[in-house]
């Protein structure tokens, strides 16, 4: 990236978010992580590095920049652009279902579709006051576990990882938002340890990029924990076990949520007279597939 020296001809906040941005679309960054654009980006990775919220309103933008608030910012920008480290790890926050959550380069960076079915407490598809136990298999941070936790208040909900330290920052995002009454951690690989406990949703981002797609990623995904990604050779491995098992461990009524991305087609075809309810989302996605406890019973 440019010297400091250009940098520290700047002065405004409004200056180095135009500056930042021109420099992110120089270096042809990839915005996969939650960001649409790089002005998008500039203004998140300027407002966090003047420790202002990334609501600020623009007015601000005219404010003038310190010395060593000027180092800082640039410090996290020349990381974004020489080392392609997604915002979310250089501020080591990620954003889910509008909650806050620590992330770090252990669990992949929050941006699921699924944080609108959250949102909505997955209407029509269940009775919010009939759901006291949730299940975030393939948890990572934890974000979506503890997003249901907040839309059903009165549940129990369990994070469940194959991974120890995706499941440390679990437990850390659990401290942050004082929900240790309510969510609890459990190391699993799928559904093995999970022997005898139901639940009424069971929701999952698990791993599901193919081989083809993973040879083919970015630089900034190659910053994410494999383990959270990959699924074989048509992405599939972790879901066909989630197909399998998921039955035995759905309350009556209850219903399996599970994202694919653009695995959705491979799975269509694997199981073409499988009557997945592909979803639809106001703020965008897809690849995400819904299935009741009666469904899987009747095909797995």
């Amino acid at each position: 990236m440019q010297a400091f020296s250009e940098f520290q001809q700047l002065n405004t906040v409004k200056d180095m978010i135009r500056w930042s941005a021109s420099r992110f679309s120089e270096a042809e960054l990839d915005f996969g992580h939650g960001m649409s654009s790089a002005i998008d980006e500039a203004v998140y990775l300027v407002l966090r590095g003047l420790h202002l919220p990334v609501d600020t309103p623009s007015v601000y933008w005219d404010g003038l920049v310190t010395e060593a608030e000027k180092q800082h910012i640039y410090a996290m920008l020349a990381r974004r652009v020489d080392e392609r480290i997604p915002a979310a790890y250089i501020t080591q926050e990620g954003w889910f279902a509008g909650l806050p959550f620590f992330v770090d380069e252990r669990v992949l960076v929050p941006r699921s579709p699924i944080a609108e079915l959250v949102e909505t407490q997955f209407a029509p598809w269940v009775d919010p006051e009939d759901v006291d136990s949730i299940l975030d298999l393939c948890t990572g941070s934890g974000c979506i576990g503890i997003a249901s936790a907040y839309a059903f208040p009165g549940s129990n909900v369990d994070l469940v990882d194959i991974s120890e330290e995706a499941l440390e920052v679990a437990a850390i995002n659990i401290e942050r938002h004082d929900a240790g009454s309510q969510v609890h951690t459990i190391a699993s690989d799928g559904f093995k340890s999970l022997s005898g406990r139901t639940y009424d949703i069971i929701v999952s981002n698990p791993p599901y990029v193919d081989q083809e797609d993973m040879d083919a990623l970015s630089a900034e995904f190659k910053h994410e924990p494999e383990l959270g990604l990959s699924s074989g050779a048509d992405g599939l491995n972790l879901t066909r076990h989630i197909l399998e098992e998921a039955a035995k461990h759905l309350n009556d009524n209850g219903i399996l949520v599970v994202e694919v991305g653009n695995s959705q087609y491979a799975l269509q075809a694997a199981f073409p007279d499988v009557p997945f309810q592909w979803l639809e989302f106001e703020r965008g996605g897809d690849g995400i597939f819904l299935l009741t406890k009666e469904q899987l019973e009747i095909h797995f």
